[in-house]
C-alpha cells in the first residue's frame, strides 16, 4: 500500500509539474521589422529593442548570458536575393547598443536564414554558396545549372565588424551521383551512401534551402534541416576544416560526412515514408527535459492532418558519437517519437522549443501566433503578435535578471607561503538597485568566506568559486579561478592559453589550445573529495558522462609547466 501511494504521488507531482508555465519571458522579433520584444507570461512587454530602419530583423533571434541578442539582418542590396537572405549578424547589448555587426555577403555567398549561438562566444552561420553550371556538371549534375549550395562558418568575433572563421564545413565536399563514373563524386548506389547528398536530387538553383542549425556542446555535432529536401541532418563538428571537407576524422571518424538525416528516405534512394512536408527549425532537445532529452525535433509546416503545421519529435538511433543505420533501408526510427498537431498553419518558418519541464512553447509565424502547451497538448498560455516571428524563445527570471558574476585572483600562480586576494563582482544590467551577497567555497573543500574579496594565504593548488545572489529577486550566478603554487623554474599559468567547453557540461569537454602549441599534457578529473577518477593524455575531449551529476576537478599538467585546475559542473 505504502508503495502504491508513492507512486500515486509520484505521478501526481509529474503531471502537476508538466501543467505548470515554464519560465516567465518570451523573446521574439518579427521578420522585416526593426523591434524585438521580451515579453512576460501575462503578455506585458518587459523589454523592447529598437534597431535601425536600415538594418530589419531577419528570420531568428537569440538572448545569450550577459543579456545580449544575437540577430540575423536583412542585409539591403545583396547580390543573391530570395527568401530568407540575411547577409549580416549583429550582437546587441540590453540598451541596445551594437557590439558587433558582422557582415558576410558577396557575388557568390551569402548568409541567410538561421545563426546559432555557440558556448565559446563564436557564432554558427548558414551560408549560400554559388556554384556555376559548369562547376555543376563537373560534379556530376545531369543539369548545367547554377546551383546554390550550403556551406556552414564558425565565426569568433574579433572586432566591432570583423570576425574569423574559425571552423567550417562544405556541402559541396560531400555529394554523389550514379550518371557519370568518369566523373567525381561517383557511386554504384545511392542508396548504399546516405553519408553523401546525391546531386541529382530534386535540383534546382536554390538546391538546398537550409533553414534551421543547432548546435549539441555534449556531443559536438550540428544538426540542420533543409526545407526542399524535407529532412533534418547531423555532421560533426569535432573536425578540423580539412577533416570537415573529407570522409574521415573528428570523434565519429567520418569527417564531414552526414551522420544521420531523418524525415525523406527517398532523397537517398531508399523506399519510406516521407514524414515532412517543408521542414524547418532542426535542433536538439536539451538533456534536461523531462520528456525526451537528447531527442532531435523539427517543425513541419504542413506535415499534420488538412496540411496543418506540426511538432515532430524523434529518437534517434545513438552510438557514441554515431548514429546506426542499415546502408540501403530508411534511417531509424520509422516514426516520430511525439507529434503535436497545431490548429493553424504556418506556410513558411514557424519554430519551437521543448522547456524543460515537458511543456513546448511553438511559433506559428504565418499566424504570429505563439503558444505553450503541456504534455498532453493542453494550451497554457497563448499570445497573439503583430508580424510574422520566425522563431520564438521562453527564459526563465534569471537568465534574463540574474547577476553576472566574474571572479579572479591578485594572482593566479604564487611561490609558497604568499597571501592572495580573491575578488568578485556582479553587473545586473536589467536591475536598478541590486543588492548582493557573496559565498566564497573551494575544491578540494577548506576555503569559505562571505567577504566580496578575501584574502588569505593558499596552501594548495586550488578551485576557488564565489556564489553571487541578488537578494532583492532571488538570483544567483557563480563565477570560479583557480590559483596554482608553483613548483619549478619553468612554471608559468597556462590556465589563458586553454579552452574548455561546455562548462556546465552533460558529459563531453572539449579541451583545445587557444594559441598554437605543441605540447604533450596530462589530463586529469578528480571528484570533489580530490579522488582520480579519470586520467588521459593529449585528448581533445573527455566523457564523464557516467559520473553522477555534481563539481569536479579537472588538472591540465603540460609538459614541463605547472598544473591548471579548472571546476566543472557536470548536469545531465
Amino acid at each position: 500500500m505504502k508503495k502504491l501511494t508513492f507512486i500515486l504521488i509520484c505521478i501526481f507531482w509529474a503531471i502537476s509539474v508538466e501543467a505548470q508555465q515554464w519560465g516567465l519571458y518570451t523573446l521574439y522579433a518579427p521578420i522585416n521589422t526593426t523591434q524585438t520584444y521580451l515579453i512576460d507570461t501575462n503578455g506585458t512587454t518587459f523589454k523592447t529593442w529598437t534597431h535601425s530602419s536600415t538594418q530589419k530583423n531577419g528570420f531568428s533571434v537569440y538572448l545569450t548570458r550577459g543579456d545580449t541578442l544575437i540577430r540575423p539582418i536583412a542585409l539591403t542590396g545583396t547580390t543573391l536575393t530570395g527568401g530568407g537572405m540575411t547577409g549580416e549578424v549583429q550582437k546587441v547589448t540590453w540598451n541596445g547598443t551594437v557590439v558587433w555587426d558582422f557582415v558576410y555577403s558577396s557575388t557568390t555567398y551569402c548568409l541567410h536564414h538561421d545563426v546559432c549561438p555557440m558556448p565559446n562566444g563564436n557564432v554558427l552561420m548558414t551560408c549560400y554558396e554559388v556554384k556555376s553550371g559548369t562547376e555543376a556538371t563537373a560534379a556530376g549534375c545531369s543539369q548545367n545549372i547554377t546551383i546554390w549550395s550550403e556551406k556552414l562558418i564558425e565565426v569568433q568575433p574579433t572586432g566591432a565588424t570583423t570576425g574569423t572563421i574559425v571552423w567550417e564545413w562544405h556541402l559541396w565536399d560531400h555529394l554523389c551521383q550514379t550518371v557519370n563514373s568518369a566523373l567525381p563524386n561517383y557511386v554504384s548506389s545511392v542508396s548504399q551512401n546516405p553519408q553523401l547528398m546525391n546531386i541529382n536530387y530534386n535540383t534546382s538553383k536554390d538546391w538546398i534551402h537550409m533553414n534551421g542549425i543547432d548546435y549539441n556542446p555534449t556531443l559536438d555535432q550540428i544538426t540542420f534541416s533543409s526545407r526542399t529536401m524535407n529532412e533534418i541532418y547531423v555532421i560533426d563538428h569535432s573536425t578540423t576544416t580539412a577533416e570537415a571537407a573529407s570522409h574521415s576524422g573528428g570523434n565519429s571518424g567520418k569527417g564531414g560526412d552526414f551522420l544521420y538525416r531523418w524525415g525523406n528516405p527517398v532523397a537517398y534512394g531508399v523506399t519510406g515514408t516521407k514524414v515532412f512536408n517543408v521542414v524547418h527549425d532542426a535542433h536538439w532537445i536539451s538533456n534536461d527535459n523531462i520528456k525526451y532529452p537528447n531527442y532531435l525535433c523539427g517543425f513541419n509546416n504542413g506535415g499534420a492532418t488538412g496540411g496543418k503545421s506540426c511538432i515532430d519529435i524523434i529518437s534517434p538511433p545513438y552510438s557514441g558519437y554515431e548514429y546506426t543505420y542499415t546502408a540501403g533501408a530508411a534511417m531509424l526510427p520509422s516514426t516520430y517519437a511525439y507529434r503535436h498537431s497545431s490548429t493553424y498553419t504556418s506556410n513558411s518558418n514557424g519554430a519551437s522549443q521543448e522547456l524543460p519541464n515537458g511543456n513546448i512553447l511553438i511559433c506559428i509565424s504565418t499566424a504570429g501566433y505563439l503558444y505553450e502547451i503541456d504534455s498532453i497538448g493542453t494550451i497554457l498560455w497563448s499570445k497573439t503578435v503583430t508580424g510574422s516571428p520566425a522563431n520564438a524563445l521562453r527564459y526563465d527570471l534569471c537568465s534574463v535578471r540574474g547577476p553576472i558574476a566574474t571572479a579572479t585572483a591578485s594572482s593566479n600562480l604564487i611561490t609558497a607561503g604568499t597571501p592572495v586576494t580573491l575578488n568578485s563582482s556582479a553587473a545586473s544590467v536589467t536591475e536598478t538597485n541590486p543588492a548582493y551577497t557573496y559565498s566564497w567555497t573551494s575544491v578540494p573543500a577548506g576555503f569559505t568566506s562571505t567577504s566580496s574579496n578575501p584574502t588569505f594565504t593558499p596552501s594548495a593548488n586550488t578551485i576557488y568559486s564565489v556564489t553571487i545572489t541578488d537578494t532583492t529577486i532571488g538570483c544567483s550566478t557563480t563565477a570560479s579561478v583557480s590559483v596554482n603554487i608553483a613548483t619549478g623554474l619553468n612554471d608559468q599559468d597556462e590556465s589563458k592559453n586553454f579552452k574548455i567547453y561546455p562548462n556546465p557540461t552533460k558529459g563531453i569537454i572539449n579541451l583545445e589550445w587557444i594559441v598554437a602549441e605543441n605540447k604533450n599534457y596530462e589530463i586529469s578529473i578528480l571528484d570533489s573529495y580530490g579522488k582520480l577518477i579519470l586520467k588521459d593524455e593529449n585528448v581533445k575531449s573527455i566523457d564523464i558522462s557516467e559520473y553522477n551529476n555534481g563539481i569536479y576537478i579537472l588538472s591540465i599538467k603540460p609538459e614541463y609547466q605547472n598544473v591548471i585546475n579548472n571546476k566543472i559542473i557536470l548536469i545531465k
